[in-house]
């Protein structure tokens, strides 16, 4: 089994790196869906919930979440992304339970990431310049800057959706033939 992760700022691609790890038949386990369906049960903003998970559990309990969502998986003979890491601390825990795990950041400037989001209108989504910089900010307390920096792979998403597809599709056909 081989896991890779995909880190990114709010916007900047990573469901773009999803689609094509599905179309390769890889499983793709969203760390924001933890986050989300926690913060259904709470009744609370997904950006609430992701900090008050971590002060309650600690650094690793969405990671940790997303561990037991591989390893409860009935089928060994898969491949996995997780997409959305936040912190080194996450990394850290994957690469503990995970031989082989590597890292794909994608990056986009925060004028293209701020247009994506507006015209995906997802719920935690940033609607005004000011929700934007605020969320980016919180994101960056996480840490991800750390794990941007630190990735394995770096794909600038600026250019064509065919060109970075194409580029995706490559380096995880890549990580998918050495398997460890």
């Amino acid at each position: 089994m081989k896991v890779v992760g995909v880190t990114g700022m709010p916007g900047s691609g990573k469901s773009v790196i999803s689609r094509v790890a599905t179309d390769l038949g890889m499983q793709v386990v969203r760390m924001g869906d933890v986050i989300r369906e926690e913060a259904l049960k709470r009744n609370e903003s997904p950006g609430v919930v992701a900090v008050k998970l971590r002060e309650e559990y600690g650094e690793f309990i969405v990671a940790q979440r997303c561990v037991d969502i591989i390893k409860n998986s009935k089928d060994r003979e898969i491949s996995y992304l997780i997409e959305g890491i936040r912190s080194p601390f996450e990394v850290e825990i994957f690469q503990n339970n995970f031989h082989g795990f590597k890292v794909i950041a994608v990056h986009s400037r925060p004028k293209t990431r701020f247009k994506r989001l507006k015209k995906r209108k997802r719920s935690d989504d940033s609607s005004s310049q000011d929700e934007f910089i605020s969320r980016d900010q919180r994101e960056l307390k996480f840490g991800i800057g750390n794990v941007i920096a630190r990735a394995d792979y770096m794909v600038v998403n600026e250019g064509s959706l065919v060109k970075i597809k194409k580029l995706i599709r490559s380096m995880l056909k890549n990580e998918l033939q050495n398997q460890g």
